[in-house]
């Protein structure tokens, strides 16, 4: 496909960003699940219900745009949720202190591809001049932030780690 203006390239972005949103959907739902700190799992799911909620603010763009979101398939976040799915669900672990520091770690890697994809869609959508889309895209990539810093956090001061050590 050839792209021949921002406009396209931010719509190849959109539809990649909601591609990467559902398959690290269902990689987190399936680290929460796994995950055996109490803390750590209420966290993978409060990030659910954030990747949910920014799909669907994603397609209410795409829908604007008169874009099918789900027009592309996003390889990066598939390779990243292969590596999740081998390392930390996959993999034997002596414990599941140590399972839980590398749930952290690898829900961590699909959340930065995130935070670059989202942070993408901020920039063309300002450059384009549609400041409701920047704004709400904004929104997402702070909230993406949030979580990305609360996973931090339980790993360093929640005991994660501690425990794994």
């Amino acid at each position: 496909m050839t792209l021949k203006n921002l406009h396209e390239v931010y719509h190849d972005q959109l539809q990649d960003l909601y591609s990467a949103c559902k398959q690290s959907l269902e990689a987190t739902t399936e680290l929460g699940r796994a995950a055996k700190d109490k803390e750590l799992s209420e966290a993978l799911i409060a990030g659910t219900n954030g990747i949910s909620a920014g799909m669907d603010q994603i397609k209410s763009i795409c829908a604007e745009h008169d874009i099918d979101p789900e027009g592309e398939h996003c390889k990066g976040m598939a390779g990243l949720v292969t590596e999740a799915r081998a390392h930390a669900l996959k993999a034997d672990f002596d414990n599941d202190e140590t399972r839980d520091a590398v749930i952290i770690t690898q829900y961590q890697r699909m959340v930065h591809y995130a935070l670059a994809g989202y942070g993408a869609v901020v920039a063309f959508a300002n450059r384009l001049e549609l400041d409701e889309e920047g704004a709400i895209l904004q929104k997402l990539l702070d909230e993406t932030y949030d979580g990305d810093r609360r996973m931090t956090d339980i790993a360093m001061n929640g005991g994660v780690n501690k425990a794994a050590a």
